[in-house]
């Protein structure tokens, strides 16, 4: 027996809902045999209603029941197969036929009872049918491989599924709309024509065809297109952050001295009472992690054991019982990972040398990290003078009072935190490009278009910066006709099997 892959034109099936009891679930069917039998002709030989799902046209429903399988004695005998075979469940199936359907296919998807031994017993029946199990993300990848989806689309399905807020889920339907595949079309096609010029000159003699204006800004035809298209790829490219954030979100890290108020704080901010607040220093031994939506940004805030001494090897350290010391090790290592960092600073002791120490290591290893400082217990504790003019000239970090007893501070520092996670890379971005342009654009979706994005427009700066200085055609051509096809893997014109493969394999099974 082959083993099942990818690139087959097999009849496959697989729960598409989560196995657990449920009013209803989906079972999704596509393919055909070898034999050209459709993935509704195998249906049908265990539906109880053969002829009407045989006869039903595209986008149309059928009521019946799913029925066992024929035996072979069944099949030789005269009595009507579907008069004696058990019915395992009541169902309704919706028929598409190619290639107006998910994959390009002939699909039916079967709606049925939604337990567990009612599901299996429909899954049994359809592998004894012709079926055979897809595999993860094999009905996209289908939709892919039959121009149903571009690539940029095909992992958008799974961005859509795995989208935690709102906003993450409106990004992930305008790349399924196409936004970000129509963008990089047009950006590849400024290219192509550059590309096409280039090739032209090529053939015949540049200093025949190119005029004196363009002989003095560099020997590159349709220059100002291509310096059209690295504005519009590094657009692209700095977009990433944000959706990076709405995607995948956040780590905030709460962080600070023993008895600084973090567990409250941490308590406050995720409405529950998860950590241990004691007036013991050191309580938190360990960091503990909750998820919350801010500003549709899904963030995983964490909070961390009090960090004493910022070196770990002084005689301080010592002191503090073993799991107490892995504990801080571990917030150590959480504050190199996190996408900010929260610093709280015990505001009834003040601003201690352990706080400045703090601040002055961070500000000389972390200087890209957005740093916030928080006066807890403002609300016992004037923070006139905090922070002292010397730290202030030492780090970029934002200050601010809170009060996890009274919530005093809290929303303005929530909108603190939404403003530094979300920050749009405005300096470097065309005038013409509006803020409602910048809230509608779909950035990329993933790493891997992120890279070959940042790989074209390495290119094409590369090429411009040729072209200026006044150097050949012969090599200035291969790096724009390099940026196309970096271009063409974004939306899967130029793909590579291997590559299609480790992608669809993280999808889940029946999508």
């Amino acid at each position: 027996m082959k083993s099942p892959d990818y690139g087959d034109k097999d009849p496959i099936a697989a729960l598409a809902t989560s196995l657990g009891e449920s009013a209803l679930a989906l079972v999704r069917t596509s393919g055909a045999s070898g034999g050209g039998h459709s993935s509704i002709d195998i249906l049908a030989g265990v539906f109880s209603r053969p002829q009407a799902l045989l006869a039903a046209p595209g986008n149309t429903t059928v009521h019946g029941w799913i029925i066992e399988p024929a035996s072979e004695e069944v099949l030789s005998s005269s009595v009507t197969s579907k008069d004696v075979r058990k019915k395992l469940d009541e169902v309704v199936v919706s028929v598409y036929r190619a290639p107006h359907s998910y994959t390009g296919e002939d699909s039916a998807d079967i709606c049925c009872h939604g337990g567990i031994a009612v599901v299996k017993a429909v899954m049994a029946a359809l592998k004894k049918a012709g079926f055979r199990e897809a595999l993860e993300g094999e009905f996209t990848f289908r939709a892919f491989m039959n121009g149903k989806l571009d690539l940029t689309q095909a992992e958008s399905v799974m961005e859509l599924v795995a989208a935690k807020t709102g906003r993450g889920r409106e990004q992930a339907v305008r790349r399924l709309s196409g936004v970000l595949e129509k963008d990089i079309s047009a950006i590849k096609a400024m290219l192509v024509d550059v590309l096409a010029a280039t090739e032209i000159y090529l053939d015949y003699s540049e200093d025949e065809f190119l005029s004196p204006d363009e002989e003095s800004e560099g020997a590159l035809p349709n220059k100002a297109l291509a310096e059209k298209a690295a504005k519009r790829l590094r657009l692209l490219s700095e977009l990433w952050s944000r959706e990076r954030i709405y995607a995948e979100g956040a780590l905030a890290v709460l962080a600070g001295m023993p008895n600084a108020g973090k567990s409250s704080l941490f308590n406050y901010l995720i409405r529950e009472d998860r950590s241990i607040v004691t007036d013991v220093p050191g309580t938190t031994r360990d960091w503990i992690e909750a998820v919350i939506s801010l500003d549709d940004i899904p963030l995983r805030l964490a909070d961390t054991a009090g960090l004493r001494k910022m070196d770990r090897n002084t005689p301080g350290l010592k002191e503090i019982d073993e799991a107490e010391r892995i504990g801080v090790e571990r917030s150590m290592e959480l504050l190199e990972k996190a996408d900010l960092v929260l610093y709280v600073v015990d505001g009834v002791k003040g601003f201690t040398e352990e706080d400045r120490e703090f601040f002055v290591k961070y500000s000389e290893t972390q200087k890209e990290k957005p740093l916030v400082a928080l006066w807890n217990k403002a609300d016992i504790a004037n923070p006139s003078g905090f922070p002292d003019e010397k730290i202030k000239e030492k780090t970029k970090a934002q200050f601010i009072p809170v009060s996890a007893k009274t919530g005093e501070g809290i929303p303005e520092l929530l909108h603190l935190m939404a403003g530094l996670l979300e920050k749009a890379p405005q300096p470097s971005l065309p005038s013409s490009v509006s803020d409602d342009q910048l809230l509608q654009a779909a950035g990329p979706g993933s790493l891997r278009q992120k890279e070959l994005i940042d790989s074209a427009l390495s290119e094409i700066e590369e090429a411009l910066s040729m072209a200026g200085r006044g150097e050949s055609l012969d090599l200035i051509a291969p790096l724009i006709r390099s940026a196309v096809n970096d271009l063409g893997e974004i939306t899967g014109e130029v793909s590579n099997a291997d590559i299609l493969k480790v992608m669809f394999s993280r999808f889940c099974v029946g999508k």
